[in-house]
């Protein structure tokens, strides 16, 4: 009997073992290991999502496992009421038995984000066996159901630097280089040691001074709350259009750990304003070959701002044309206003009349005091051909055979500039002889005033009455410059005139020719009665 007794408790431990039921569930958790993430940044965290399972009643593992997995898990941060982004969506994990995995999430925090913690809910949902009954003959599974919870996750925003433009001076003209300045203030909560600021343009129009689209300038610590200034000197294409330009400002900073940063880009706008330029008009010019002259004309300011100091200078210089001074002064000029201007010009006796193209360069200064350049803009400037610098008159253009007299002549300064130090001088040939006086000064002869000088000339009894003999003059002379010309020669003719006084043939002999004259007649006469 003791036998029986004993081995019924064993048979009935057999057949349970041969079936039962096992319940349970998953256990589902989320956690990040990303530490803490900086205000203005955007960075990838992992997310990691545990299964711990949960066993209510044993059984066989296998059945256990069954019970415990998650069949097609996703889940789905929850940020709608919290100031931090998280760039996920519902993220699939798919059938997920007890262990872990790790899914990868773009987390944005903005700049203003306190620091601090930050509770972030994951709504997940998942389906799973809750019980499962066995016997010998095999599995009896229980009805799955599904299930949608909430869970979540922490983040934790550091106390760092954290920065804001808060002021911007950022206007540049178009063709020229300006000075663009940012005010930017450190909004965290901590010192950004060794600081820089980076500037970049998004434009290829708008570059800076060393001619790349990007320029750093060093800050060095950066205390909490404080404002600092940058500036930077860019410069737009003339062939730039009138628009705002997008410059990002990044700066990049050691934590107090000496761990390296670099903020999230600060966009800014640069505004651009028309190019500074001017324009010529009312163009006259008194230029000639072979003498100085001068163009004049009105320099007009068409904007868009007020200019000082300007001044008009030639651009080149041609073969034949020289510019008696570098440069003229106009003065200030606001914008539509216009200013004459009286620019100085040689031209060379190798010059050919005509129209000539002359560059013009315009130099003033802005408000800001800096001196600039305004390129070449050429104006048609006639050339006259060359003229005599003297015009001669003669009030009585005899010489009598055989004999001298004093010749006066007029003389006209036909340039347009004061002349002096006039050495004339003239020549003759035979038959004709200038004698002992055969030069004269003139101190100095205005344009268009004349003088009168005088020298003596004598013809020798080989001259023949009615002919005329060519007497010559030419004139060194120094002009406005300081500059010493010799004139081109001057060749008048005197006629030759029989004297009509006492130097003619005797009376005794025209009266023997008249008698002799008569006497033929006579004899002439008798023959014929």
């Amino acid at each position: 009997m003791g036998l029986v007794v004993g081995s019924l408790p064993a048979l009935a431990v057999a057949q349970s073992a041969e079936s039962g039921d096992v319940i349970g569930r998953p256990d589902i958790s989320f956690a990040t290991g990303s530490g803490a993430v900086s205000a203005g940044t955007t960075s990838e965290m992992e997310i990691s999502v545990v299964n711990r399972g949960m066993i209510i009643q044993h059984g066989p593992s296998q059945y256990e496992d069954s019970v415990m997995t998650a069949r097609g898990l996703t889940f789905e941060p929850q940020d709608d009421n919290i100031p931090i982004d998280i760039h996920a969506g519902q993220v699939s994990v798919g059938n997920f038995q007890t262990g872990s995995t790790q899914q990868t999430v773009s987390v944005t925090v903005p700049s203003d984000t306190e620091p601090g913690k930050y509770q972030i809910p994951i709504k997940y949902t998942y389906s799973h066996t809750r019980h499962i009954s066995y016997d010998a003959s095999g599995q009896d599974e229980g009805a799955d159901s599904t299930r949608t919870e909430t869970g979540s996750i922490t983040i934790r925003v550091k106390e760092d630097a954290r920065f804001e433009v808060v002021e911007t001076n950022a206007t540049a003209q178009i063709g020229d280089d300006s000075d663009i300045s940012m005010a930017i203030r450190n909004t965290g909560s901590e010192v950004a040691k060794g600081s820089s600021v980076t500037a970049e343009s998004k434009s290829s129009s708008l570059t800076f001074e060393s001619g790349d689209t990007s320029s750093t300038t060093y800050v060095g610590d950066w205390q909490p709350g404080e404002v600092r200034n940058v500036t930077y000197n860019v410069k737009l294409e003339s062939d730039a259009i009138i628009r705002g330009y997008t410059v990002d400002l990044a700066v990049g900073y050691n934590d107090i750990d000496g761990i390296s940063h670099t903020s999230e880009p600060l966009p800014t706008v640069v505004q651009s304003t028309p190019e500074q330029s001017f324009a010529f008009k009312d163009i006259s010019s008194s230029l000639r070959v072979g003498e100085n002259g001068q163009i004049t004309g009105a320099i007009k300011n068409t904007g868009p701002n007020p200019v000082k100091s300007v001044s008009v200078h030639p651009a080149e210089n041609l073969s034949s044309i020289v510019p008696s001074e570098e440069s003229v002064v106009v003065g200030s000029l606001a914008p539509s206003e216009s200013r004459a201007f009286r620019l100085p010009i040689e031209v060379t006796s190798e010059g050919e009349p005509g129209e000539k193209l002359i560059g013009l360069n315009v130099q003033y200064r802005d408000g800001d005091g800096d001196r600039k350049i305004f390129d070449k803009r050429d104006i048609s400037a006639a050339v006259g051909p060359s003229r005599d610098a003297f015009k001669l008159a003669f009030s009585d253009k005899t010489i009598t055979v055989g004999s001298s007299r004093t010749l006066s002549v007029e003389v006209t300064n036909n340039l347009n500039q004061t002349v002096t130090d006039i050495d004339a001088r003239m020549f003759a040939d035979d038959p004709l002889n200038t004698g002992k006086t055969d030069t004269s000064y003139i101190k100095s002869l205005e344009p268009g005033e004349s003088t009168t000088v005088k020298f003596d000339v004598s013809a020798s009894s080989a001259a023949t009455a009615e002919n005329t003999y060519p007497v010559s003059f030419d004139f060194r002379y120094t002009d406005r410059r300081g500059n010493t010309h010799l004139s081109d020669t001057f060749r008048y003719p005197l006629n030759a005139v029989q004297s009509t006084g006492g130097s003619g043939p005797p009376l005794a002999l025209i009266g023997g020719v008249i008698i002799v004259v008569l006497g033929g007649a006579a004899v002439v006469y008798r023959r014929y009665n």
